[in-house]
């Protein structure tokens, strides 16, 4: 997992100083630790946020893993403890003093080869009244593991602070240059009590609902793909992510189960909530298409429309409609292809005309569609780009 720091609707027709850089785009947040600060930043930024905790977390308290990993430290201290989440270890120390075992595992603690994963772990092994013997610049398990190996591991015994997944790379390593590795099972994960949420984000991501997902621990990708295949749409979800949904992780940790089943990510260059947020201020503007409507610039974002920089609501049948004009923009779409498009099954073609009048009146700018009398509606297209859209 990587180490992260740092909902709501929009209005109909704000001015273009009103509306933040996502406005009219729905996220799913797949976190169950500081979901709401994530969903803060989204929304700041007009985001519609769409929660669905993937997993959740066993209390430190109740953890009858962590406590027996705790004794096992205490009754015989390893050789070498690395410490990998500033949150996981002073959740440890915690636990341990609630269980009366606080101090005895600071003073075990003192006595051995203390190693922290970059300087936010430093400042918690710091916090606690401790000193580590080393630490990376670069937040690296990679350049810790070397590290490690470099110095030999041969009959030595490490703990290991996991943080949600066992770290199989690392623990094997050690394992095969010889150590005793002991894991210490911090924030282990489950899937949630509650699978709803979980369900609603995938059939919104599968429906081309949400502009994007975000992830924050490699447990919740894990927990969303595994959940995705018990329902038979993982071959839809990740069709989804290839074209349609943008997969945003905090970090390449994160971003390692998608990529196995061969999804794209993007991520950002410092492994944060804040720089995750502003990578999705630039990527989804950046995917939303913009055309030139009679007059005016139309760009069709996930769930709204600019009209000439001003954001305009739009009812979700109308944004079937107008994706469907806009596949072909300047070209006539017959009425029975745009009933298609529309949610439902209805075959009233009556009904294509009552959500071309509400878009029209969402878009408040009637004659960026045309009537064509008897064959359907199109896209206005400026005459000086309609054979750019309309020979493709």
């Amino acid at each position: 997992m990587d180490d992260v720091s740092e909902v709501g609707g929009v209005t109909d027709g704000p001015r273009r100083s009103d509306h933040g850089p996502l406005a009219g785009f729905t996220v799913g947040v797949t976190a169950a630790r500081r979901a709401d600060e994530l969903g803060a930043l989204l929304q700041r930024r007009g985001a519609t946020v769409l929660h669905a905790p993937a997993l959740r977390i066993v209390p430190l308290a109740d953890d009858a893993e962590l406590m027996a990993a705790t004794k096992g430290i205490v009754d015989q201290a390893p050789d070498v403890v690395v410490a990998t989440t500033a949150i996981g270890f002073r959740g440890w120390v915690e636990a341990a003093d609630g269980w009366g075992l606080g101090e005895t595992l600071l003073e075990r603690l003192r006595t051995v080869e203390l190693l922290a994963r970059g300087p936010k772990v430093k400042g918690a092994v710091r916090a606690a009244g401790l000193t580590e013997r080393w630490s990376p610049a670069s937040e690296s398990m990679a350049e810790v593991l070397d590290r490690l190996l470099e110095q030999g591991v041969e009959g030595r015994r490490i703990a290991v602070q996991l943080h949600g997944e066992p770290l199989p790379g690392f623990v094997e390593a050690l394992r095969e240059g010889g150590a005793e590795v002991v894991g210490v099972p911090v924030y282990r994960w489950l899937p949630p009590e509650d699978l709803g949420p979980v369900d609603r984000l995938l059939d919104a991501a599968v429906s081309r609902g949400v502009d994007a997902v975000t992830f924050t621990s490699a447990p919740a990708a894990v927990s969303l793909l595994g959940r995705a295949g018990e329902r038979g749409l993982l071959p839809e979800l990740l069709a989804a992510f290839g074209h349609d949904v943008l997969p945003a992780c905090v970090g390449p940790v994160t971003a390692v189960p998608l990529q196995a089943h061969g999804v794209d990510t993007v991520q950002p260059e410092r492994f944060r909530l804040g720089p995750l947020v502003q990578l999705l201020c630039q990527e989804l503007p950046a995917r939303a298409r913009a055309l030139p409507v009679a007059g005016h610039r139309l760009e069709i974002r996930g769930h709204a429309v600019l009209v000439d920089g001003e954001l305009r609501t739009v009812p979700p049948a109308g944004m079937s409609l107008l994706r469907a004009l806009a596949r072909r923009p300047g070209w006539v779409v017959p009425r029975a292809e745009l009933l298609r498009a529309l949610p439902g099954t209805g075959r009233d073609e009556h009904a294509v005309e009552t959500a071309m009048a509400r878009l029209r009146t969402s878009l408040g700018a009637p004659k960026l569609i045309q009537t064509v009398v008897k064959r359907g509606y199109r896209l206005a297209l400026d005459p000086a780009t309609d054979a750019k859209y309309t020979t493709d």
